[in-house]
């Protein structure tokens, strides 16, 4: 259950840039077949794949944090880099390691960036998250932190063979978000 976990192990998360030092810790949830499940990409295969994700995506990101238990990475939690006219809203995005689902990690983690991002982005009014209906974990996560759901997008996108049904979560700026 979301709850099941201390609150002592809940005050050991915390947020960090993500680097090539942290490959290894990377590849355990990258190469995890049941985490990318509800994400656009495919478990990793190989080393050489990660630090290349790494060095061309994540190090150049505006917003990319590992999500830590005891500094050492589990997950990541990034917020989307818009452009334009768009300016005013981005997207939330977090993956975890499968062991720690369950545990109120990523509910924590959201938490933390709902509480740092407006603050840090003071263009940003909106912040978007796009789960699978089928996700119900995910969802909860957003709920629990504070997220409104706005509805579902219909045949929002073709990936993985499949059409995805996804529902829209928001938050905004002037929103009162729960305590971390």
């Amino acid at each position: 259950m979301e709850g099941s976990s201390s609150s002592d192990e809940l005050s050991k998360i915390s947020l960090r840039p993500l680097g090539l030092s942290d490959i290894e810790d990377f590849m355990v949830w990258a190469t995890d077949e049941k985490v990318p499940r509800f994400c656009i990409w495919e478990p990793y295969t190989s080393k050489e794949d990660g630090i290349k994700f790494i060095k061309e995506h994540v190090l150049p990101h505006p917003w990319f944090r590992a999500i830590c238990l005891d500094n050492k990475p589990i997950g990541a939690i990034s917020v989307g880099s818009k452009s334009g006219i768009d300016r005013c809203r981005d997207e939330l995005g977090y993956v975890l390691g499968s062991k720690y689902w369950g545990k109120g990690i990523a509910t924590r983690a959201v938490k933390i960036v709902a509480h740092t991002i407006f603050k840090e982005w003071t263009h940003l009014k909106r912040l978007e998250a796009h789960v699978d209906v089928n996700n119900v974990g995910s969802q909860r996560v957003l709920e629990k932190a504070g997220f409104q759901k706005e509805g579902v997008l219909r045949k929002y996108l073709v990936l993985k063979g499949r059409t995805w049904d996804v529902v829209m979560y928001s938050l905004l700026s002037t929103d009162q978000c729960p305590t971390q």
